[in-house]
């Protein structure tokens, strides 16, 4: 009886210390919270907050298709359910009209709601957290002058264990500690500023760095590009030449790419365009070269090894290909895959069509792909979707023709690559 009354009280203490670290960890770095507002907002620190909602590209999960700006209720799925974003209107019931500036930078920095709660990461406060005071509290002037919308806020459709306050505490103290912008002092402040962008309110690293199984993300890995589960795209590498990184380019042309969606060597597509058409496209001039500055100068990954001597694709799946591509595809892209820059994008030679992974190349050719429409590039050309017209056969056949066409040389694409697309997305 003895032992089993110590074995008991062995285990209780153990979780009483488990607990007790946990409570530790998740509260690390936070400050009481003064008792009343001290913001005084002024028309300036308003339109500052406005720009930097925009670099931050709050919008786009906060409003609904044709809803009400900042409202809420998208739901962002992940892997392990759904989440729906919060009313960020001052509504005094079911926005932030009632939370102070504190309230709202305790959110940004330490991912903690006004009542206390732990917010779940989609909401993406591990890169948040590097957005100084100052930013936040212009973000929240900004966000208390919009119109009140009384729209309620939606409950998440999580699975068990992941939508428990528990499972988040967890998750927080396995991958979760504030920061705030470090200056590097070898680097000039151009390139800081950029940091600063990229990696705290851009949050570019929330999408190009892989995630483990739990959905998190490691500095180690930083910008080398991962599948994006909530969209399933793939980013690619900011750090890879033969992906998306843009050491080589001009700086002039990384700006273009930021601000109106193309440039000489590329153009955006899929989730990247829409960050685009909210976002980078309203960068200051000032503040997209001290972003391109600092993606510029991002540690390269080695360069790709040459692909030797890879069987060639199959014969039936070119032919097949080929015929779908002079169907419907040479007329945009030309014969030869030059395409015509400023309205077709070329395929031979296209890093993102040569990507290792196809999903990107299988996805523009179901959905369709569409620049953004942005000031420097105000009507766009887009290509259709084919879904409709093209069976998972004649999807893999193209891809595989246009990846293996030209000088193009990279892996076939299979049908069951096109039925994981379609399915995923449930085209």
């Amino acid at each position: 009886m003895k032992r089993i009354l110590w074995t008991l009280s062995s285990v209780l203490a153990a979780f009483g210390i488990a607990a007790a670290a946990l409570v530790t960890l998740n509260l690390r770095g936070e400050e009481p919270l003064p008792a009343s507002e001290t913001l005084q907002s002024t028309p300036a620190l308003v339109a500052r907050g406005e720009y930097l909602a925009r670099v931050g590209n709050c919008m786009a999960c906060h409003t609904t298709q044709g809803g009400t700006p900042f409202a809420g209720g998208r739901g962002i799925e992940t892997p392990f359910g759904v989440v729906h974003s919060p009313n960020l209107t001052p509504d005094q019931g079911h926005g932030i009209g009632r939370w102070t500036s504190a309230e709202f930078w305790r959110a940004m920095h330490h991912g903690r709601s006004q009542d206390g709660r732990l917010l779940y990461p989609a909401f993406p406060y591990p890169n948040y957290t590097q957005v100084t005071r100052a930013d936040s509290d212009a973000i929240f002037a900004y966000l208390q002058s919009l119109p009140a919308a009384a729209d309620a806020n939606r409950t998440h459709a999580l699975r068990f264990p992941f939508n428990t306050q528990a499972a988040v505490a967890v998750w927080r103290a396995l991958f979760f500690v504030p920061g705030e912008p470090v200056a590097e002092p070898a680097q000039t402040a151009e390139y800081n500023r950029g940091a600063y962008l990229v990696n705290g309110l851009g949050h570019c690293t929330a999408c190009h760095t892989p995630r483990n199984a739990l959905g998190a993300t490691t500095d180690s890995k930083a910008f080398t590009g991962g599948l994006i589960p909530v969209q399933n795209w793939y980013a690619p590498a900011l750090n890879a030449a033969h992906e998306a990184g843009v050491k080589q380019w001009s700086t002039e042309d990384v700006m273009a790419l930021l601000q109106t969606g193309i440039a000489p060597h590329g153009s955006v597509l899929g989730p990247m365009a829409e960050v685009v058409f909210r976002s980078t496209q309203y960068l200051s001039d000032a503040d997209a070269h001290a972003m391109a500055v600092y993606l510029q100068a991002l540690p390269q990954q080695p360069d790709r090894p040459a692909p030797g001597a890879r069987p060639p694709p199959p014969a039936a799946a070119m032919a097949r290909g080929g015929k779908v591509y002079e169907q419907q595809c040479a007329q945009c892209h030309g014969d030869q895959g030059r395409g015509e820059f400023g309205a077709f994008p070329a395929l031979a030679g296209n890093r993102a069509v040569l990507l290792a992974d196809p999903t990107n190349v299988v996805r523009v050719i179901l959905q369709g792909g569409y620049l953004p429409a942005t000031a420097g590039n105000p009507r766009p050309h887009g290509m259709p979707p084919f879904q409709h017209l093209l069976s998972d056969d004649d999807v893999a056949a193209v891809a595989t023709y246009v990846r293996n066409s030209w000088g193009n040389q990279a892996p076939g694409v299979g049908t069951i690559e096109v039925y994981r697309a379609r399915e995923r997305r449930g085209l």
